[in-house]
């Protein structure tokens, strides 16, 4: 009998661990995970249109490398946005909180306001008035980045601790699905119909997470209106404040600690730069070696999404299975060796199986790292203040992504593109040395 067994525990364990895989995947079909990947596209949707494809329609008109790299800075209220999420967290909306509630009246009115805003842009010529563009530009990030603040607690707040890995997951599917509707999407309808005609596709699909949110009940989580029981208007504001912009912060610092939040807070701003550093260049690098509209919004954009989505459904599974922090350093590593295939791409030049094979290496890589990223800092977050928490945390995450990037143009310039794309590998490292250092002071986050 103890032999027979000793013969059957190893298939045993190996078809024990398979179903074991199989169950962290079934928690995709629930029906509040498919409402989280709708959200996440109404999020990804404006980002591209104020990135990668702006960066493409700016390229191909003439606009110099530097000043593409200095339009990145457009974007910087995905930086800025825990400055104003405390108002977002906490004030209800005349009329509407009261009828359909905190998150979604925030959600579907930022939603509105972004549809317009995305709209204008898309009537301004960069080429005529480029002030005008970026002017354009910084209002459609700021309502983005806003409707960021809403969508992350909706997520959090819907989500159980041990659900959040499959909800950074979702999220970042329905993230990739917005870009590639934004960047795959918007390129081919340039082509057909000009940048005017794309960009007004772009703002009616808007529609998708007006809808998503409309059909969506309020989360549970989401924090109360609040209740001030003081005589004066001046101690109803210090209270109000108190409460809402200093507790969140207190918060962190009381489960973290100084040494570590401010450890915690460095990861958070290195982990996707060198990514990020790469990725401002990768457009104006397919303008540089011929690619034309359609190769790029073909193999780039769509093929690339597709990459990116199997990315982040490995990157999801691997927090279920091995841990958030461990997650956070294999998909990290293999993201950062994945710039090296850029410089790969310059060698081989107008080669479209490289660009495949380029692409494929770096979206699926980025997507396990995005995945393992949105789940440490959702558990981060203390549900009692999600959404300013999450907006914090993640503008710490956009200085690396969006401030530190905007560099990228300059430096290609100076170094050439193979000397560029090495560097930005080797920013990849110091990120990983740190969070071996806060894997060991084992800081205050859930495990799944």
């Amino acid at each position: 009998m103890k032999g027979a067994e000793a013969g059957t525990a190893p298939g045993s364990h190996r078809r024990r661990y398979r179903r074991d895989w199989l169950a962290s995947l079934a928690v995709y079909r629930e029906p509040r995970l498919i409402a989280i990947l709708l959200m996440g596209f109404s999020s990804g949707l404006p980002l591209a249109l104020t990135f990668g494809t702006l960066s493409y329609w700016l390229a191909e008109i003439g606009v110099s490398l530097t000043t593409i790299g200095l339009f990145g800075l457009v974007r910087t209220s995905y930086s800025l946005k825990f400055l104003w999420s405390p108002l977002i967290d906490r004030l209800p909306i005349p009329l509407l909180t009261a009828r359909l509630g905190r998150r979604r009246s925030w959600a579907l009115t930022i939603q509105l306001l972004l549809a317009a805003a995305i709209l204008a842009l898309g009537l301004t010529d960069p080429r005529v008035d480029p002030a005008l563009t970026a002017l354009a530009a910084v209002v459609v990030a700021f309502l983005s980045a806003s409707q960021d603040i809403v969508i992350d607690a909706y997520r959090i707040e819907l989500l159980r601790p041990d659900e959040q890995g499959a909800g950074a997951a979702a999220t970042q599917w329905g993230y990739r699905f917005g870009m590639l509707a934004s960047g795959a999407g918007a390129l081919y309808a340039a082509s057909f119909g000009g940048w005017h005609f794309a960009y007004g596709m772009m703002a009616a699909l808007m529609v998708v997470g007006m809808g998503t949110v409309w059909l969506t009940p309020e989360p549970r989580g989401a924090p109360p209106p609040e209740a001030l029981p003081y005589p004066t208007a001046a101690q109803r504001a210090r209270a109000w404040l108190s409460r809402a912009v200093v507790a969140p912060f207190l918060d962190l610092f009381a489960r973290n600690g100084a040494v570590q939040l401010v450890a915690i807070g460095v990861f958070i701003v290195l982990y996707k730069f060198g990514d990020a550093l790469a990725g401002s260049m990768s457009n104006p690098l397919y303008v540089a070696l011929g690619f034309s509209k359609v190769e790029v919004a073909t193999i780039s954009k769509i093929y690339g999404v597709i990459a990116t989505l199997l990315g982040v459904a490995f990157g999801g599974v691997f927090v279920a299975r091995i841990g958030v922090f461990r997650a956070l350093f294999v998909c990290g590593g293999m993201q950062a060796l994945s710039n090296l295939m850029y410089a790969v791409q310059v060698w081989a030049g107008h080669d479209l199986g490289m660009l495949a094979l380029t692409i494929a290496a770096e979206n699926v890589t980025g997507g396990m790292a995005s995945a393992a990223f949105v789940a440490y800092l959702s558990l981060l977050c203390s549900r009692e203040f999600t959404a300013t928490q999450y907006a914090l945390l993640s503008s710490l995450a956009t200085v690396g992504l969006n401030v530190l990037a905007a560099s990228g143009g300059a430096l290609a310039e100076a170094l050439g593109w193979i000397p560029f794309f090495v560097l930005s590998t080797i920013f990849c490292l110091p990120s990983l040395v740190l969070l071996l250092w806060i894997m060991r002071r084992s800081p205050a986050v859930v495990q799944p």
